[in-house]
């Protein structure tokens, strides 16, 4: 689309941002607003959402309650949105993105339309040049990649997909006008979250739906129902203690993890609370009990609860087992919520193929072959996820000091300090890069933390005369180190193919990537690093 921004015209800046999620959005407010900084955001789609532009599948929504949402650092924006849904669905989220955009007059500093495909550091004049795929080039001294940790679509390489005739969609690149599977034969490729929010939308109006499974997944309901007025009166008068909570627990939620462990009780009281948790739904499940990432014993019995729950709702018993026959345990893969998943399965029109015992060999013109059989299909669906966290960052190509690819310097697995930044690029800051609790985190929590400590930094250098900021080898190494040490305190890293590990990309190398060691923990070991004098970081002129 043409960009009739008037502040386009201009090719320098302070600050450059990509990404017009909740990141970017919020960044370009701290930086224009609170420091003054001509900034900008350089945005791939026509409208703000970041995430949520692009994933408008059926069923997306999003799996952390309405009223944790979203942005917390202005009362009155708080108090004056209101959110229709326990679980807002991607068009909500867009609206009130749309609402913050327009509140803060931020779209008039964004430019649409403009992807992101190289960014270069030149160390003589301490700029970032960044290139887009219109050719044009724009220079700051600050690049901020607010990209999302799941935004670059992990589409398969199964051979014979060029040939299909009939028509294909990744979840993560849905077509905005929608698709009709009315009457259709669609496959479903894929069994993560984003699967199986798709599949009983997918159900209520497809000829029938084959759903390809090779990892089974565990699933609590979501429980998704319209906010009452009441309830809706009690976030507003909560705010102050809503922020607290998220400001101050281990994963940026508006509900603490008991603290309890599965042993303190009797297993007849364990069930009970597990029951409990079940008929109130969500995300809280996973907090019943503090030892259940921590402890395998305590984790398989929530594990086993959660099995027993799949065999009891889905009728035919093979069925049942396929879907029960998880090799992880419970939330060492993002925990996913569902509404009517595996009730779906006893539905007429869905059938499971269990991928695992007969892996796919090809796509068809007319369909998928697997080792055992062909599958007609109309429509394929592939809800293989994202290459995270990783990935949207080195599709920017960005080259740092002397050129070097950020490609190069992360061909191990990614490494950095605080998830923030990388020996080697100055001035490039990395909001919920790998290393930040981002993914194991409510995100809008992770990333206020990330977008303040950012600011506050460069204003700590424009106070100081100072010009650029950059960690050292040394501190990388310690943070790598921590990263990894409080992923294996945990039994994060024993789901194998977690996206976590980047096990869902051939070839990414196998590196647990997000801080597990908790958002308060994460915020307190930031402010000490600030407390110290940038402790890890060098600040030069």
């Amino acid at each position: 689309m043409p960009d009739m921004n008037p502040a386009s015209a201009s090719r320098e800046f302070d600050a450059l941002i990509v990404g017009a999620g909740f990141a970017g959005l919020y960044q370009l407010l701290c930086l224009r607003d609170r420091l003054g900084l001509k900034a900008q955001v350089l945005e791939a789609g026509d409208g703000v959402g970041g995430t949520w532009y692009w994933n408008r599948y059926p069923g997306a929504r999003c799996d952390s309650e309405s009223h944790a949402y979203n942005y917390t650092f202005s009362k009155e924006l708080f108090e004056e949105w209101e959110w229709t849904e326990r679980y807002p669905d991607h068009a909500e989220i867009r609206r009130y993105l749309n609402h913050v955009a327009d509140r803060f007059d931020l779209k008039k500093d964004i430019r649409f339309g403009t992807r992101v495909v190289g960014a270069r550091y030149d160390e003589a004049a301490n700029r970032w040049s960044v290139t887009t795929e219109a050719g044009e080039t724009l220079t700051a001294q600050f690049l901020i990649t607010a990209v999302g940790c799941l935004s670059t679509a992990n589409v398969p390489k199964f051979p014979g997909l060029e040939s299909f005739q009939g028509d294909w969609y990744h979840t993560g690149q849905w077509p905005h006008e929608g698709v009709d599977f009315t009457g259709k034969r669609v496959g479903l490729i894929g069994t993560g979250s984003t699967g199986i929010q798709a599949a009983p939308v997918i159900a209520e109006t497809a000829a029938h739906l084959t759903v390809f499974q090779r990892t089974a997944n565990y699933s609590v309901p979501a429980h998704n129902v319209p906010l009452s007025p009441e309830f809706k009166a009690w976030v507003k008068e909560n705010h102050a203690e809503i922020r607290r909570i998220m400001h101050t627990n281990t994963n940026g939620q508006a509900f603490f993890i008991e603290d309890r462990s599965a042993w303190d009780v009797t297993p007849e009281q364990r069930q009970a609370l597990y029951e409990a948790a079940w008929a109130k739904g969500g995300l809280q499940f996973r907090g019943v009990f503090r030892d259940i990432l921590l402890d395998k014993a305590a984790n398989d019995t929530a594990a086993e609860f959660l099995k027993n729950k799949i065999r009891s709702i889905v009728k035919d018993p093979a069925t049942a087992a396929l879907l029960a026959d998880i090799d992880h345990p419970y939330a060492a893969k993002r925990p996913p919520i569902d509404t009517d998943y595996f009730a779906t399965f006893n539905r007429s029109n869905v059938s499971l193929v269990n991928v695992r015992a007969a892996p796919i060999e090809r796509i068809t013109p007319t369909g998928l072959r697997t080792r055992d059989a062909e599958y007609p299909l109309d429509i394929i669906v592939f809800a293989t996820g994202f290459d995270a966290m990783t990935g949207p960052l080195l599709k920017l190509n960005i080259e740092g000091r002397s050129g070097q690819p950020l490609a190069k310097a992360w061909e191990a697995g990614p490494r950095n300090y605080l998830g923030l930044q990388v020996a080697g690029f100055p001035n490039l800051f990395t909001i919920t890069g790998p290393g930040s609790p981002s993914v194991l985190c409510n995100m809008p929590v992770a990333i206020e933390q990330h977008a303040e400590w950012i600011t506050d930094c460069i204003a700590h250098l424009r106070a100081k005369g100072l010009a650029r900021v950059e960690t050292t080898e040394a501190a990388m190494a310690d943070w790598v180190a921590k990263v990894n040490e409080a992923a294996n305190v945990t039994l994060l890293p024993q789901a194998h193919h977690s996206w976590y590990l980047g096990a869902n990309v051939p070839g990414k190398p196998r590196v647990f990537m997000p801080y597990a060691g908790g958002m308060a923990r994460y915020r307190a070991i930031c402010e000490s690093v600030t407390a110290k004098g940038y402790e890890g970081f060098v600040l030069s002129d």
